[in-house]
């Protein structure tokens, strides 16, 4: 089964140019751990989170198990953001600096353009892969929304997840 995406683009005889690339992943919403509101809320993310996202960042993420080819195709976008190695994506990645406060360091993290899909409902979003992350099939989703609230999600809800270049 080939990725799922699309490329919009013109032609003008022999000559095409692919305009955008889009890539499709789906999973299951799943609840995490309780803690990434203590990292979302820090004023040096935020600054970071919101040329990225187009407003500040829901002190939270929406964790998305992914599995199968999604698998596959998520981990290039792991591979990208140097924590895994293997064959990159192509979607642009967008660092997320890390930081010290008082004698604590806050990890980097790289994000990644995005829209989540759920019935009826779309969200302009990121995928964010933090540098040092426990999750290897779990997309932590950022946004402005709470997601849960916003799109009325439930633990095994299936979302789609469309990458933007």
């Amino acid at each position: 089964m080939p990725i799922q995406g699309s490329f919009d683009t013109i032609g003008n005889g022999d000559m095409l140019t692919v305009l955008r690339q889009s890539m499709r992943l789906s999973g299951k919403v799943s609840s995490g751990l309780g803690r990434a509101h203590v990292f979302m809320a820090q004023r040096h993310y935020q600054d970071q989170f919101r040329p990225i996202i187009s407003m500040t960042a829901w002190p939270g993420t929406l964790n998305v198990e992914v599995e199968g080819e999604m698998l596959t195709e998520y981990r290039k976008l792991r591979v990208s953001a140097g924590i895994e190695e293997g064959e990159a994506s192509s979607f642009t990645a967008l660092r997320i600096n890390g930081f010290e406060r008082d004698g604590v360091s806050f990890g980097g993290a790289t994000a990644f353009n995005a829209r989540i899909i759920s019935g009826d409902h779309e969200e302009d979003c990121a995928i964010l892969i933090p540098d040092l992350t426990r999750h290897e099939d779990v997309a932590e989703i950022i946004c402005g929304k709470f997601l849960r609230e916003s799109m009325q999600l439930v633990d095994g809800d299936v979302v789609e997840i469309q990458l933007l270049n």
